[in-house]
């Protein structure tokens, strides 16, 4: 029964329909767990107290994000790519791999797939080149460039609290898998794109106009101008000044990612440097009118964490059935090498059939007795695994929306074919990466 009805969360949160939250589904679904017996209420609560610091951090982020993106970051950002890269798209591929591998350590995978990607499409088009290989990327590089940081993705911050790791060593040790899969990515896409990318690009200037979204309004930002259907080709629109880099916005979010490296080691939890960073950044766009505390309220998508806990709750009643008990079977022990690479493939497989969140949601309790090395492999399974299918990551899915209210048709054999390059490699070149660094840094 907890089977069917995580498999059923799980539908509504893929399909929502008549765009109803994710939450619509989830919390009936919890409160049926409990009420039938499957989760005592006392089990509830303490998943519930365990998930509650990791959901409210991921909201200070996604309203640092919002944030940041509302003081014209990304678009600058993109601006400054599209004018460095020369006329170039391998070029431009290079910088869009560059900014979306910055954005998603630092500001989370949901920033990437929601909010740079509207920002990449004008990027492309302002440089005159196809659309198609650099929106891809913001895709796969939601998903696997979020290895680095414990911010950086919603997997990150439950493996993080299981891990028992300080910030510093958790990034530390998922640096050279980060950057391994990051190579492997970047490799893959030269090759698959290069009919894309060979083309020659003609500047035709368009312009973003960033209007962040949370989690249950994907898809409000939006470039300026026709043309950008099917990622085939370059939008043409009117040209407009290069907006300039908000100068204040980006010391705050540096002085934030420090404050996250210095809170952890001191034993003061990092939502704090976040809380720090919101405030700094939200009090100083209120009193400029540049959002309205609705706006903030949004940007924090509480339907989307009440989803998350919501889920917990559902996981746990199925942790405590047989499924979870073969898959206790099937995770392989110790931190050898074909020990870690075991857990990877299982993670990547799992989060491809049930989504990642519910995949780390599940895995973590069976691999945290196994110390850092596992719950690390775990987290390369469940990140990089979801690049395969839409369904591997919520993020993916919105990405998907976006590119589709802006007229873009993601093709599915297109983006399997890229997952099947792109997956398989770089789950075992980051989970090599994985053993070497404890090797030489140690767990």
């Amino acid at each position: 029964m907890p089977v069917v009805l995580l498999l059923g969360v799980l539908a509504f949160a893929v399909l929502r329909p008549r765009g109803l939250p994710e939450a619509v589904a989830a919390v009936p679904a919890a409160v049926l767990v409990v009420a039938l017996g499957m989760v005592s209420p006392h089990r509830a609560w303490e998943q519930t107290r365990t998930l509650l610091p990791v959901v409210v951090f991921l909201a200070l982020v996604l309203t640092l994000a919002y944030l940041c993106a509302k003081e014209g970051l990304f678009e600058a950002v993109g601006a400054a790519v599209a004018r460095r890269c020369g006329g170039s798209p391998r070029r431009l591929l290079a910088g869009v791999f560059a900014v979306a591998c910055a954005v998603t350590a630092v500001l989370s995978l949901d920033a990437t797939a929601v909010l740079l990607t509207p920002v990449v499409l004008a990027t492309a088009s302002r440089a005159g080149a196809r659309a198609r290989p650099h929106v891809y990327a913001t895709a796969h590089l939601a998903n696997s460039a979020s290895l680095l940081l414990p911010v950086s993705n919603l997997t990150n911050l439950l493996a993080f609290t299981a891990s028992g790791l300080t910030f510093t060593r958790f990034a530390a040790l998922m640096a050279l898998p980060w950057l391994a899969a990051i190579a492997v990515e970047y490799a893959v896409f030269r090759r698959f794109f290069r009919a894309d990318l060979a083309e020659p690009a003609s500047v035709v200037p368009a312009r973003v106009d960033p209007a962040p979204v949370d989690r249950g309004r994907a898809g409000s930002s939006n470039v300026r101008g026709p043309g950008a259907a099917a990622g085939d080709g370059p939008a043409r629109a009117a040209a407009p000044p290069a907006p300039s880099v908000p100068r204040f916005t980006v010391v705050v979010v540096a002085l934030t990612l420090a404050g996250f490296a210095v809170a952890s080691p001191a034993g003061v939890d990092p939502a704090w440097a976040a809380l720090g960073g919101v405030l700094v950044l939200g009090v100083r766009a209120l009193a400029r009118r540049h959002v309205a505390p609705r706006e903030l309220v949004g940007a924090a998508a509480p339907l989307f964490c009440l989803f998350v806990l919501a889920l917990g709750i559902v996981v746990q009643g199925v942790v405590a059935g047989a499924p979870a008990t073969g898959l206790g079977r099937l995770l392989p022990d110790g931190d050898s090498l074909p020990a870690l690479l075991g857990v990877a493939a299982l993670a990547a497989v799992l989060a491809n059939l049930v989504n990642n969140l519910p995949a780390v949601l599940a895995l973590l309790p069976l691999a945290s007795p196994g110390g850092p090395a596992p719950v690390l492999a775990v987290l390369i399974g469940v990140n990089l695994g979801p690049n395969l299918t839409y369904v591997g990551s919520l993020a993916t899915l919105l990405w998907r929306r976006i590119l589709h209210r802006h007229g873009i048709e993601v093709e599915l054999g297109r983006f399997t074919v890229l997952g099947l390059l792109t997956v398989p490699a770089a789950v075992a070149a980051s989970t090599v990466a994985l053993w070497g660094s404890l090797r030489l840094i140690g767990a």
